[in-house]
């Protein structure tokens, strides 16, 4: 059904992206961390922030689709990722507390002083509820359920408090119209009330170096976190860097390294920033689109395609409808599917046919490959009289728009330098 404004503005976004979901019967997938780094990454792509939005199991619409992703962690490396992550959360966070002050030159806490705050509660509302409290000036200190041998009289994010650590809290953020609701692996409070993100992974630093990519997405999921505690409405500040806590070397003992992530902050803000609101994006469909992946395989088709998609290569890694949207480009010809900055250098060129066609090189590998086989290329799909002959036939106006691409020259340019270069090879 069309959204409007007199529609009760969040419940009506709600009870609309239940119906785009399948119905009240199909729980929604919650919307983590990495999921809005990526989304972050492309903020362009409506299908994604919709899909995300509404809960939609991605995974399952892509097998369906015939698509299906094959990346996802092997039931090995959850239990191995658990088992660290206990060991460091273990003697009430001792272990993370160390590591903590040992990166930021604090005097670490005597044992027991730290306050393990009672974060349980009703829902995710009831959580971030109870997280927010942990984490004000008012915080739960030495109250009930709160897991502290120390001076009752301090508590955690106050003036001259104690030290706290909150384990798997509950963050909300608002992300195009919709609030996703997000779970840290540790939130620890400063003394001062300052709050430090820390990111307990599973992958090794190796000789004190780490996988440059995995590093990178944990900063990103951190600076999403950051961006939750910012919006939170309690009084205190996220420190500039989050602690990564990864197993050392090839054992299983945890070493953590600071990890600036001011920039990661900064650009996830404004990326998502630029996203389209959900109610603007599901307004534009058609009222019988659902997301359902029992439907039949045309009527999810068509739904999938109603939204419109930014694939670029970097969605391979990490979402889940990527190889449905890749089948889709490369059968549109689409020049996404050569890469953004491939794509940003192509100006106004929207299909690789256009490209080739402007580099004077058939598609087909053969004879005219040079500059002067352009007219060719482009005039082939036409027949004598002038008239289109199917689809790919160009018209003269749209040839002469692309001629007078910057981009048309450098492919002319490059295609003539190529034939120089190649004009004696053997083939």
């Amino acid at each position: 059904m069309p959204m409007n404004r007199s529609e009760g503005g969040a419940s009506a976004l709600r009870r609309r992206l239940t119906e785009l979901r399948g119905g009240p019967g199909v729980p929604p997938r919650p919307l983590d961390a990495r999921a809005l780094a990526a989304l972050a990454a492309n903020p362009g792509c409506r299908r994604r922030a919709l899909l995300d939005g509404a809960g939609v199991d991605k995974a399952a619409v892509a097998r369906a689709l015939g698509a299906p992703a094959p990346f996802g962690q092997s039931q090995f490396a959850f239990a191995r990722g658990n088992s660290f992550e206990a060991k460091v959360a273990a003697d009430g966070g001792a272990e993370l507390i160390r590591l903590l002050c040992a990166s930021t030159g604090e005097t670490p806490p005597e044992p027991g002083e730290v306050t393990l705050p009672d974060l349980s509660a009703d829902g995710p509302a009831g959580r971030t509820a109870r997280t927010r409290l942990a984490l004000g000036p008012e915080g739960e200190g030495g109250g009930e359920g709160a897991g502290r041998a120390g001076e009752a009289g301090k508590t955690p994010g106050s003036a001259g408090g104690g030290w706290a650590l909150l384990f798997h809290p509950m963050l909300a953020l608002e992300v195009a119209g919709s609030t996703a609701y997000l779970e840290p692996d540790a939130i620890a409070v400063h003394p001062d009330g300052s709050w430090t993100v820390a990111e307990i992974k599973s992958f090794p630093v190796l000789d004190g170096s780490a996988d440059a990519a995995k590093v990178g997405a944990a900063a990103r999921q951190a600076a999403v976190y950051a961006l939750a505690l910012e919006e939170s409405g309690v009084p205190g500040a996220v420190r500039e860097q989050a602690l990564l806590v990864c197993p050392k070397d090839f054992s299983n003992l945890p070493t953590a390294h600071p990890v600036d992530i001011r920039k990661q902050r900064a650009t996830t803000r404004r990326q998502l920033a630029r996203l389209t609101r959900l109610e603007e994006i599901a307004a534009a469909l058609p009222a019988e689109t659902v997301f359902d992946p029992s439907r039949p395989v045309p009527e999810l088709t068509a739904a999938v395609e109603s939204v419109p998609a930014a694939y670029a290569p970097e969605c391979l890694s990490t979402c889940e409808l990527a190889f449905h949207c890749r089948d889709r480009a490369r059968a549109a010809d689409a020049v996404e599917s050569l890469g953004r900055s491939v794509r940003g250098e192509l100006g106004g060129f929207t299909t690789i046919g256009d490209v080739l066609a402007a580099a004077g090189v058939r598609p087909s590998g053969g004879d005219g490959a040079g500059p002067d086989a352009r007219t060719d290329v482009r005039t082939e799909n036409r027949t004598d009289d002038g008239a289109d002959n199917g689809a790919e036939g160009r018209t003269d106006a749209h040839n002469r728009a692309l001629d007078d691409e910057p981009a048309a020259a450098a492919l002319r340019r490059a295609a003539r330098l190529r034939a120089e270069a190649l004009g004696g090879a053997p083939c």
